[in-house]
C-alpha cells in the first residue's frame, strides 16, 4: 500500500469513527500524527492480517485520550492481547513498583469495529531530555524489575508463559539463519550476518544460559512514558519471555544512534557489575537485535520509493556499520552518526517529521 492510499484508508476510516467515538463521549483531535510518514510501511510489516489505528482524542471535559481501532482480524487480535497482557502482567510480582498501566476507559465491539480508549499519559519532558544520571537510573530499574521474573521460577509459569509466550536460544538461532536469504543479492550484508549466524551457533549455550526472563523486545522511549516519577508501560504485545538481556540489547543499540553515553554507561555496568558470562550474553543479543534491525529495514524496500527507499537503503548501510563495530567491540565513531542522521533528516518527509515530534 502507497503513503497515498494509506492517507486514503485512513481519512475513510475517521469519517467512520468520528459518529461512533461521539456518541461514546470522545472526539477526535484535529491533527492525527500517529498514523503519518513512514506508519503505512509500519504498519504493513508489523500487524499481520490487518491493520490498526493509534489515534488521539478527548473526553467531553477535555481530557486527552488514546483511541485505538481495529477492523480487520489482525488488528483486533493485536488489540485483543495487548489488552490481556497489560491485565496479566499484575500476576507478575515486579510490576507493581516500576511500572505504572495506563487507565482503560472503554473496550468494545460497535459494528465492524474493535475500540479501546485508554488515558494519555502527559510527561513533564520526553526520556532524552531528562539529565543523563536520571535517564540511567529509569532504564536500570526498568531492567533490574524484568529480571525477577523468570520462566523457572514463576508460581503460575503456564498462564503467563501462554499469554506472553517464551523464546529459547534455539529460536534467536534459527530467527536469525532465516534473515540470511532476504539478503541474498547484497553480498557484504549477507556475508556480515552469516558471520554473526556463525557465532550466535558456537556460543549458544551463553544464551541458554540466561533463557527464560520476562523481557520487552521494544523497550525504547516512544514505547513508554514518564509521569510524576512514574514509569508508564504504553506497549504490552511486545512483552515476552525470553533471553534476559533482550530489552538491554534492543535499548542499547538504539541509544546507540540516540544518546551514545548512556549506551555506554549501561555497558559498563553490565561489564563491571555482572559476570563476564553476562556481558556476552548482552553481546550477543546486541548482534541478533542488530541482524533483526537491518534485516526489516530490507524488508522496506519493496515497499518504498524515491526518498523513502533512498533512506531505508542508508538505514541498512548504517545499521550494518554499527553491527560492524559491535562484534569487533569498538566504539561507533561519532562521524558515523552524524554522517547518517544528516542524511536521515534530509530524506524524511514532511509528515514523518510532524510524526517525529515528540516521538523520542
Amino acid at each position: 500500500m502507497t503513503n497515498l492510499t494509506y492517507q486514503q484508508y485512513v481519512a475513510n476510516e475517521l469519517d467512520i469513527l468520528r459518529p461512533v467515538l461521539l456518541a461514546l463521549g470522545y472526539t477526535l483531535a484535529p491533527a492525527q500524527k500517529h498514523v503519518l510518514g513512514e506508519r503505512a510501511i509500519i504498519e504493513a510489516l508489523t500487524t499481520v492480517g490487518g491493520r490498526k489505528l493509534i489515534l488521539e482524542g478527548q473526553d467531553a471535559l477535555g481530557v486527552p485520550v488514546i483511541i485505538k481501532v481495529a477492523k480487520e482480524a489482525g488488528g483486533q487480535a493485536e488489540i485483543n492481547h495487548e489488552r490481556l497482557c497489560r491485565s496479566k502482567i499484575n500476576e507478575l510480582a515486579f510490576a507493581y513498583d516500576v511500572f505504572s498501566v495506563p487507565t482503560e476507559r472503554h473496550h468494545a465491539r460497535h459494528g465492524e469495529y474493535l475500540i479501546n480508549i485508554q488515558n494519555f499519559i502527559p510527561q513533564e519532558q520526553s526520556f532524552l531530555e531528562r539529565p543523563l544520571a536520571d535517564q540511567f537510573q529509569f532504564a536500570l530499574d526498568a531492567f533490574k524489575a524484568q529480571e525477577h521474573s523468570r520462566a523457572t521460577t514463576s508460581r503460575n509459569i503456564s498462564s503467563i508463559t501462554a499469554t506472553f509466550g517464551l523464546v529459547d536460544a534455539s529460536w534467536y538461532l534459527t530467527t536469525l539463519k532465516n534473515f540470511l536469504p532476504l539478503h541474498a543479492t547484497d553480498h557484504a550484508t549477507h556475508a556480515l550476518l552469516t558471520e554473526v549466524a556463525q557465532l550466535i551457533e558456537a556460543q549458544v549455550k551463553t544464551l541458554e544460559q540466561y533463557g527464560g526472563f520476562l523481557t520487552h523486545t521494544d523497550f525504547v522511549p516512544h514505547n513508554f512514558r514518564i509521569h510524576d516519577n512514574k514509569l508508564y508501560l504504553l506497549d504490552f504485545s511486545a512483552i515476552r519471555f525470553g533471553n534476559k538481556h533482550e530489552s538491554w540489547a534492543r535499548f542499547i543499540n538504539f541509544m546507540t544512534l540516540y544518546n551514545p553515553p548512556l549506551a555506554d554507561l549501561l555497558v559498563q555496568y553490565i561489564e563491571t557489575n555482572r559476570a563476564p558470562e553476562e556481558a556476552q550474553s548482552l553481546w550477543l543479543m546486541r548482534l541478533i537485535r542488530l541482524a533483526e534491525l537491518i534485516t526489516y529495514y530490507r524488508k522496506t524496500l519493496p515497499k518504498s520509493d524515491g526518498d523513502l527507499a533512498t533512506l531505508n537503503t542508508a538505514r541498512i548501510i548504517f545499521w550494518s556499520d554499527v553491527l560492524r563495530q559491535v562484534l569487533a567491540r569498538t566504539a561507533v565513531p561519532a562521524t558515523l552518526i552524524t554522517n547518517y542522521t544528516t542524511l536521515r533528516d534530509t530524506l524524511r518527509s514532511e509528515d514523518e517529521k510532524k510524526r517525529q515530534v515528540g516521538l523520542h
